[in-house]
């Protein structure tokens, strides 16, 4: 086991004594004579707030160890607590097993061995109170610090009837959970937008569900975490599967086009709203609630620490009006319509019929949005128009430009895992509308009307970028951004490639704005009820700052760019940037079965086939794994027609691969049409991280008292494979000035092409080799005719441009 802690805030003497006397650890004067045992047991007596009783208190403290032949009460009776007896016990409230986990006589180098912080002497009273704060901040073996293990107990209970000035809580500059979770008040509202997308002469009205602590009914004003999420009301999960598209389709030849980018650009159409609605009275009252909400456990969490959480699903969605648009500025406009009920700023009902106007008056006006895919693309969205009372988004595994999610270099190109998927089939997804019947025949005849103008735009006989796409980049208003930004995702997400994160960060570079970055080694995950990382303590830490407006140093504390190793397994590294600084800049050169530092001078031309037996055709079609492990083994086997493998010599000492791998190329195919595609691979056998965490512990987390819980997960090393994909990338051979304009192909003809393949961020180790491989069809992403077609590359003029640095 391995812990990382980020969010730990280093405070002085006096600010952890007052910060303990705040939680109730500390409750008596202390003074350089107070005795040192004395105020050890005071400490580990209130670390127990379940025991109900001094006898049950008791028999908890005396199943402790303090040394490896007596428990605390033999101890102190001995001698005075040191290190070594304060972190027996320590590890043992942490969670660790005495004897499994740590041995009792050597605490210390377990401590150092988990990479937790410790004191290594203990004297006098300001190193015990100093090293009893720390761990209270220290995280155990259950994947969370001390003292939320603690309030999970019921320890912050008594603390529930604090007045509201004293609320929010801090503790190491994180508000704490002592809003009671049990009183947590649940309200629906209906928000005006400036939409009316289903054409019924009424803006539409946008459902929202809010969880807001009781504390609110009594003058307290606080902040609100808001989760846009199109699945939140239910999804047409059938509907959906029956709209995907075929892409066993030939590629064809596309007609030669001159396209500017102004040819495209999208241009916001003029619209005519219908008036706004007559305010029939007011009230504070809500006159709907609901039970359980589809949360995110990171919302969960931040509940109980005083955040009111709120969720919306949307336009076109069950319970609001108008219809799904898929990615449109329609659907950031609903989005951020919520954030400007939340400033104060827009107006909200309470049904949707009495116009009942009723105000977000518990609300501090500060904002923040969360959650991760497509949530988290709304999220970055809104963050691009600038929207008062946004101050900042947590956006995870977010798409930045919808092209780069359906599309990739003139080619239609599934998210991972969902080949045939494209806009309209997202749309008909999360039109929950679609789930009450008599609401859905009222509006299936305009939402039929947008699914055909989506599937019309959204052009998948080219795959080229056009004005749908353009209207759905969000990238091209980063320019607007005024919140700061946390942005999260994942180095092997084939879903929301990395291409979405890595332009997003780059667009945010120069802006004024507090932006943090962090990669991990999964697929399409949330990575808050992880062991090795303070994640949510993170979040915590950001959040407080960001809406509670607590002078907490959040921005200089957090990592600017956080990197899970994907070589030492619970591992974390912080860096300056991605790719900009500490770098070298790598060119190798292609010649057969080799990637060098030295170009060849003879013309050495390449060639394969893109064609595939018909029995092993139709297995790779149903089994991507099979066709991923033979069109990347270098060994001799079945596809070695079908594809072009160049390796690099043994690499003398680790390096990471940082930001994109480029590729130039000479390139030729036999008929007047084609595609390539290529994956970068590191090469040696090893074992390695999988891509999806382990579950360690089902239920271990909770988020507060009495309240929701979640599985605590790792990333694990796995049994030893012979290689590891790490990026790939696609393009049409007539995309090869832009992904709009397109170039004519002859058949035979050699045209030189460029293109990047998705950025990462990869630890290559010492001894192992980095591959290329070249292909043409890919299996899980792009069309798939199984066409009798062959591509050839003149090595001498094709070479890879890669960005590294030493590890």
């Amino acid at each position: 086991m391995k812990f990382n802690q980020f969010s730990r805030v280093n405070v002085d003497y006096r600010t952890q004594v007052s910060e303990l006397q705040g939680i109730g650890f500390l409750n008596q004067l202390v003074t350089p004579q107070t005795s040192l045992n004395e105020l050890w047991l005071s400490f580990i007596y209130k670390s127990f707030p379940q025991a109900q009783s001094q006898s049950s208190l008791k028999e908890m403290i005396s199943n402790l160890l303090a040394s490896p032949t007596e428990n605390v009460f033999n101890y102190i009776e001995q001698h005075t607590v040191d290190a070594r007896a304060f972190y027996t016990v320590g590890l043992q409230l942490l969670g660790f097993t005495c004897g499994d986990d740590f041995v009792t006589a050597t605490p210390l180098n377990s401590m150092k061995q988990f990479n937790l912080l410790y004191h290594d002497k203990i004297t006098d009273v300001s190193d015990l109170i100093g090293a009893w704060y720390d761990l209270l901040n220290t995280r155990g073996k259950n994947g969370q610090n001390l003292l939320d293990s603690l309030a999970a107990q019921g320890y912050f209970l008594p603390l529930y009837d604090l007045p509201t000035t004293q609320k929010p809580l801090l503790f190491n500059g994180k508000s704490q959970p002592v809003f009671s979770t049990d009183e947590l008040i649940r309200e629906v509202v209906y928000i005006e937008s400036s939409l009316d997308t289903d054409h019924d002469g009424q803006r539409d009205l946008l459902k929202a569900e809010i969880l807001r602590p009781v504390d609110t009914n009594d003058g307290l004003k606080v902040p609100a975490v808001y989760t846009a999420s199109p699945y939140n009301q239910g999804t047409n999960d059938e509907a959906g599967d029956k709209m995907m598209h075929n892409v066993d389709q030939p590629l064809t030849h596309k007609e030669p086009n001159d396209l500017k980018y102004a040819d495209i650009k999208y241009q916001k159409p003029a619209t005519q709203l219908p008036e706004k609605r007559p305010v029939n009275g007011t009230t504070q009252q809500a006159e709907e609630t609901f039970g359980r909400e589809a949360s995110y456990t990171l919302n969960d969490y931040l509940a109980a620490r005083g955040f009111a959480i709120v969720y919306a699903a949307g336009i076109g969605t069950r319970g609001s009006q108008g219809v799904r648009t898929c990615g449109s500025p329609e659907e950031t406009s609903s989005t951020i319509a919520i954030i400007e009920w939340l400033a104060g700023n827009r107006r909200a009902f309470t049904n949707k019929t009495d116009n009942i106007e009723i105000k977000a008056w518990w609300c501090n006006g500060s904002v923040a949005m969360t959650g991760r895919s497509y949530l988290g693309t709304l999220a970055t969205a809104a963050a691009t128009t600038g929207v008062t009372g946004l101050k900042t988004i947590i956006s995870e595994a977010a798409i930045s430009n919808w092209y780069d999610y359906y599309r990739d270099n003139g080619l239609v190109v599934a998210p991972g895992g969902f080949p045939g998927e494209d806009a309209d089939v997202l749309a008909k997804e999360c039109f929950s509308r679609q789930l009450d019947g008599a609401d859905y025949l009222q509006s299936k005849p305009i939402f039929d009307q947008q699914l055909a103008a989506i599937n019309a735009g959204q052009d998948r006989a080219s795959g080229d970028y056009n004005t749908f796409w353009d209207a759905r980049n969000y990238l091209k208003d980063v320019k607007n951004v005024k919140c700061d930004v946390l942005m999260v995702h994942g180095i092997n997400d084939w879903n929301v490639k990395p291409r979405n994160v890595y332009n997003l960060y780059h667009a945010l570079a120069d802006l004024p704005i507090n932006k943090k970055l962090i990669l991990h080694q999964g697929q399409h995950i949330y990575i808050n009820a992880f062991r090795s990382l303070d994640y949510s303590e993170m979040v915590n830490l950001w959040l407080t700052n960001k809406l509670f407006d607590v002078d907490n140093h959040a921005d200089e504390i957090l990592p600017a760019v956080l990197v899970q190793d994907n070589v030492k397994a619970e591992t974390w590294n912080n860096y300056t940037d991605w790719d900009l600084s500490l770098i070298d800049q790598k060119k190798l050169f292609f010649s057969p079965a080799s990637l060098t530092a030295d170009k060849i001078s003879t013309a050495t031309i390449q060639s394969f086939s893109d064609h595939l037996p018909a029995k092993r055709f139709n297995k790779y079609k149903q089994d991507f794994d099979a066709w991923r492990a033979d069109i990347l083994s270098d060994q001799p086997q079945v596809t070695a027609a079908n594809r072009l493998q160049f390796k690099t010599s043994p690499v003398k000492q680790d390096q990471l691969l940082r930001g994109v791998a480029h590729l130039k190329l000479k390139v030729a195919s036999d008929q007047d049409h084609g595609m390539l595609s290529a994956m970068l691979v590191d090469y040696g056998s090893a074992k390695r991280l999988g891509t999806s965490p382990t579950i360690l512990k089902r239920k271990a987390i909770s988020e507060g008292f009495h309240w929701r819980e979640d599985d605590l997960n790792e990333f694990q090393l796995q049994a030893k494979t012979p290689w590891k994909m790490i990026s790939k990338g696609h393009i049409n051979l007539q995309n090869r000035t832009t992904n709009y304009k397109i170039d004519e192909l002859e058949s035979g003809k050699f045209y030189d092409l460029e293109f990047d393949l998705q950025p990462t961020f990869y630890h290559l180790p010492a001894g192992h080799q980095l591959g290329l491989v070249i292909y043409a069809t890919d299996m899980e992403m792009t069309v798939r005719a199984n066409e009798e077609i062959n591509y050839s590359l003149d090595l001498a003029n094709c070479q890879m441009d890669l960005t590294t640095s030493q590890y």
